[in-house]
């Protein structure tokens, strides 16, 4: 493709002009301490890759994502063959109220779920054009920006586009929580994981929502958002290597974990109040799920 028709693929980059300001928040102690960064101007996409731009990078470049892949056993010793299939993680709402510290109650390893078969094999992107593209693992999304001649956002640069030229708000749109009757922004409205309220419990096309000051649009809820950060567990020291990142939890899966930002639309109030600009949570970089998309900036 030329570089004129990959623009036009891409999409708006809107200019986010340079500044200081206050990032983090004091609340919870994976997002502090709260402090006064400096940021060189720079663009970022108004939106959220679609399913459509990322299948023109497909198209136009044969690239197979991380859940398209076979899987190596010697990766994973104690998985059981069946998992062992190409596939990703798939949000699956339950019949009623579960345990919310049991996140295995509404997620399930899907064998043949990617960004072209979101719900399953037999799953299509039919009327999902305009949706904001899932299953993305951290190469993926790597992959599109090189192609594209941009690159992922840092924690900072994200955070700084979220906020939108508000000083230190809770919130994209300022501090105050959305009220009854209100639509700021694509989270969970409604019982998680089981019952949403009309219009809520998936992806939203990209836009459906009014866009912050800046002009930019889902950068609270939709889907997570990648970013190049190796996670540390709190805003006071930053992570040397991938090794740092390891979850301590796991110790039988040495795998690097990056920050994701922004939320989805699975934060519900009552669990994951993570739509907040300063909140932030780590990822393993080799797993896509069904609320993980990306966006990507370049030099002012």
């Amino acid at each position: 493709m030329t570089e004129v028709e990959i623009r036009t693929a891409v999409g708006e980059l809107i200019r986010i002009p340079a500044q200081s300001l206050l990032q983090g928040d004091a609340g919870d102690p994976e997002e502090g301490p709260v402090r006064e960064v400096t940021v060189e101007s720079f663009r970022i996409q108004a939106h959220q890759v679609t399913n459509a731009q990322f299948a023109v990078f497909v198209a136009d470049t044969g690239y197979r994502t991380v859940a398209e892949r076979e899987l190596d056993p010697a990766h994973y010793p104690d998985a059981p063959p069946e998992n062992l299939r190409p596939g990703s993680m798939v949000f699956q709402r339950t019949a009623g109220p579960v345990n919310l510290r049991d996140m295995s109650q509404w997620w399930r390893w899907t064998p043949g779920a990617a960004w072209n078969h979101p719900r399953g094999p037999r799953s299509s992107l039919r009327g999902l054009e305009s949706h904001p593209v899932v299953h993305i693992a951290y190469a993926d999304a790597d992959a599109y920006a090189e192609w594209a001649g941009l690159r992922l956002p840092t924690e900072e640069q994200w955070e700084t586009a979220a906020r939108g030229g508000l000083p230190h708000a809770r919130f994209t749109w300022g501090d105050e929580p959305e009220r009854p009757g209100q639509r700021l922004a694509n989270y969970w409205h409604g019982e998680f994981p089981y019952l949403p309220d009309t219009g809520y419990g998936r992806t939203a096309p990209v836009g459906s929502f009014a866009p912050n000051p800046y002009g930019l649009y889902d950068m609270a809820g939709n889907v997570w958002e990648w970013t190049t950060d190796l996670y540390a567990p709190s805003r006071a020291t930053r992570s040397c290597c991938a090794a740092d990142t390891f979850d301590p939890r796991q110790p039988g899966f040495p795998i690097e974990r990056r920050v994701l930002k922004g939320g989805s639309f699975l934060c519900a109030d009552s669990y994951c109040l993570r739509y907040r600009p300063a909140a932030r949570r780590p990822h393993m970089v080799d797993t896509g799920m069904s609320h993980i998309g990306f966006r990507c900036v370049a030099d002012a």
